[in-house]
């Protein structure tokens, strides 16, 4: 997925997980807000880092602990990040295939990053 392809992902995404919060809250409450918008606990993610996650973990691109570690959460608040957004990308976002690298340290992907930088790796050539 290119930069401009997440950031029309994020674009699209980030109000309706906002809606689709606030209507989820609202019928858990059985009614109107009692507190002000933005009063409460807050989210140990944002919006683009919930939709990045579920990107990477529909990409398999390492286990769950390597996801939660990388976001610096625990693999609960990860699961519900995904859960939360991951009908809302199959709804509207792009289909997201399987990733042929598979990390399962931060010694890992940050080695890759080291050969690769931001550019995948060349693809071999098939051999017919």
């Amino acid at each position: 997925m290119t930069v401009p392809e997440m950031d029309a992902v994020l674009h699209d995404l980030i109000p309706a997980l906002a809606e689709q919060r606030e209507r989820l809250r609202h019928e858990r409450r059985g009614g109107e807000r009692r507190r002000a918008r933005g009063a409460g606990a807050k989210h140990k993610l944002s919006d683009a880092d919930r939709i990045l996650a579920t990107v990477l973990y529909l990409r398999k691109i390492g286990t769950h602990d390597l996801l939660a570690r990388l976001f610096g959460v625990t693999g609960s608040t990860l699961t519900r990040a995904v859960q939360e957004v991951r009908p809302l990308l199959a709804k509207s976002g792009p289909t997201i295939p399987p990733s042929t690298a598979r990390f399962r340290t931060p010694a890992d992907v940050a080695a890759h990053l080291d050969r690769y930088g931001n550019q995948p790796p060349r693809k071999t050539k098939p051999a017919c």
